[in-house]
């Protein structure tokens, strides 16, 4: 957080919502999840959202935009305070792997969007997302894709914060040790050039 934004949080959160959505790797975002819960939610519900990793709270306060019920998690309070007071959504600071919640609140949906790149035991993390989500709820995971390699080795996918990349067998392994069942996915470049996969994920 120190070294992407520093005390730039609330201005590079309003940069990235004045993009036009054709350069906006975020609203790209959107319309998938969007596009994706259409088909696999029950109709006529606002869903739950927890976004884990939230950073700048552009996914998360989009997603409220469109009628869902937000919980942004993020491990920085910086990043938490920034959610509450201009996404003006729900945050919560904690690391992921230790939070417990006073309640047994379940999500329909749990968003990791690059965020198993930067920790240790990505197959951990899926695995206590698991904990968290409804029934017919779905996780979506969002990483670098190891194909920018043709791009050579300064390529922000292989920047030192990042502790792993994936391609697409890997994504699927790292998701079936989860004890996750997968339910779609692909392969693609954002508006801003990077390389990505993304996977939707059922809990048997």
């Amino acid at each position: 957080m120190d070294g992407t934004y520093g005390e730039r949080i609330l201005e590079n959160f309003q940069r990235i919502l004045a993009l036009p959505p054709e350069k906006s790797d975020n609203s790209e975002r959107v319309q998938r999840v969007l596009a994706f819960a259409k088909t696999h939610l029950s109709r006529g519900i606002s869903p739950r959202l927890l976004d884990v990793g939230s950073g700048l709270a552009v996914f998360p306060y989009r997603m409220k935009e469109h009628g869902w019920q937000v919980t942004a998690l993020d491990p920085d309070a910086r990043a938490a305070e920034h959610a509450r007071q201009h996404a003006g959504i729900r945050a919560v600071h904690a690391d992921f792997m230790r939070w417990e919640p006073a309640s047994r609140e379940l999500f329909d949906v749990i968003t990791l969007n690059k965020v198993l790149e930067h920790v240790e035991d990505p197959v951990a993390m899926l695995a206590r997302a698991r904990r968290w989500i409804s029934p017919r709820g779905f996780l979506y995971a969002e990483v670098p894709d190891v194909s920018a390699a043709e791009g050579g080795p300064a390529r922000e996918e292989f920047f030192i914060e990042h502790l792993h990349v994936f391609s697409s067998a890997s994504l699927a392994e790292a998701s079936r040790l989860a004890g996750w069942s997968r339910l779609g996915g692909f392969e693609f470049r954002e508006p801003s050039s990077k390389h990505t996969l993304c996977a939707f994920l059922r809990a048997p």
